[in-house]
């Protein structure tokens, strides 16, 4: 049992939900009553449903909401979709949309898989001979692949698979470090137990007095998983006035994230605001996602762009080359409900087709943010989406909320200016 005189605990996960509220807010919130109620508003009373979110994870005692919007109007392909995206930033599902629409009548947005290859290592160190190392290995490879069968077996049946295994010698980065390094095809699942469970087995079987297994675990850099989306249009049909010179700047401001880490970083970051949307909403792990983009912008040495873009011929042109580690089967894809009703929404994607949707969502992003930084600015658009959150957290009544957004319709909006608008309105009634 828990000790509410401390705010150090034992047998924790053994209490219920009640209990665990309880010393939660005995030992710091001083039995605020408020607090329990709080995270009490967002159970949801279908007790069903509930007791499946607290299965997701440990020690739940209520759900966090996150808006979960749609963005219609994008053509991948030839095909038309509606992208599902959960996001708490404002203006990214309406810049998503707004670039959707436009791109939609030029011919729409062209992705392609160029490979789905994953990798997981085993990791070891060994102080003897290399050359016996190497023979040790040649005499293991084929039996390495035997021990996994079992595991393999149904994959198989999918198309997928280990590829390969190669030992490879890590010791001028570390002393006496070597890894296994395996290659895997896994279908339209992420694979990451499937990969994990493979690299134990292998890691056992190889494993002897000389070598000491330190770890077997997947990567989530995954160069060989990659995914291209482009669009491309005729630099006239880029803008109603000015349009080579924005154009220029368009192409300018590519570069520059390119030459520039500082500016790489948040011009990234506005790509997974689209990649991470619809990941999360289709039940797969951003932080994966996430990690393996960054490690792919800094592949050369130094941090850049995800996405570029050329003028050639009167031809603008715009991509990005992404990896991406997805599955439409397997976890949370096939358990929350919400993530489910997103695959079927986009007709019930393989993983591939995924890739190419979500590496969409950023480029759209991507395109969003660029073109308003190098015409009208960020904060513009931003702001004016970011206006009902202001009003909201005024406490405005509905009357005051509809006249603040009409007196701000062709106004700079701020905070403060928000705030000074209110509290003016407020004072005149």
């Amino acid at each position: 049992m828990c000790n509410t005189m401390s705010k150090t605990v034992s047998g924790f996960s053994k209490l219920n939900k009640i209990e665990k509220i309880d010393w939660l807010i005995s030992n710091f919130f001083n039995n605020d009553e408020k607090v329990a109620k709080c995270l009490a508003q967002y159970w949801n009373s279908n007790k069903i449903l509930q007791d499946l979110h607290d299965d997701f994870i440990e020690n739940t005692i209520s759900n966090f909401y996150m808006p979960f919007a749609i963005a219609p109007n994008f053509v991948i392909n030839g095909k038309d979709y509606t992208i599902p995206m959960t996001i708490e930033e404002s203006s990214v599902v309406a810049a998503a949309s707004l670039v959707a629409k436009f791109w939609s009548t030029r011919g729409g947005f062209k992705a392609t898989v160029i490979s789905t290859v994953k990798i997981g290592q085993v990791h070891f160190m060994f102080e003897g001979n290399k050359i016996a190392l190497q023979n040790y290995f040649s005499s293991k490879k084929e039996g390495l692949f035997k021990v996994t069968e079992e595991i393999t077996k149904n994959m198989k049946k999918r198309g997928g698979g280990i590829l390969d295994i190669e030992l490879r010698d890590k010791t001028a980065e570390l002393n006496n470090y070597y890894q296994l390094h395996v290659t895997f095809e896994t279908a339209d699942s992420m694979g990451a137990n499937f990969i994990n469970s493979c690299l134990e087995a292998i890691a056992n079987e190889f494993e002897n007095e000389g070598i000491q297994i330190v770890m077997s675990i997947l990567s989530n850099y995954v160069p060989d998983c990659l995914v291209r989306a482009e669009v491309s249009c005729k630099v006239n049909e880029l803008y109603a006035e000015n349009s080579a010179l924005f154009a220029q700047k368009f192409v300018q401001a590519v570069q520059i994230a390119n030459a520039e880490p500082h500016r790489a970083v948040t011009h990234n970051k506005g790509i997974m605001n689209g990649v991470d949307a619809v990941v999360l909403a289709t039940g797969n792990d951003f932080r994966a996602i996430e990690a393996g983009a960054h490690a792919y912008a800094a592949k050369d040495g130094q941090y850049k762009s995800l996405t570029n873009a050329t003028i050639e011929n009167g031809i603008f042109k715009f991509w990005i080359e992404v990896p991406l580690a997805l599955g439409t089967v397997g976890g949370l894809t096939k358990l929350h409900p919400l993530s489910k009703l997103s695959l079927q929404l986009l007709g019930n994607p393989s993983a591939k087709e995924l890739m190419e949707i979500i590496a969409v969502a950023g480029l759209a992003q991507n395109f969003a943010a660029l073109r308003a930084l190098t015409t009208t600015g960020i904060q513009k658009g931003h702001m004016k989406m970011h206006l009902t959150n202001i009003i909201k957290q005024l406490g405005a009544t509905e009357s005051e909320k509809q006249f603040l957004i009409n007196y701000f319709e062709n106004k700079t909006v701020t905070h403060n200016a928000v705030v000074e608008a209110y509290n003016k309105l407020v004072g005149d009634k």
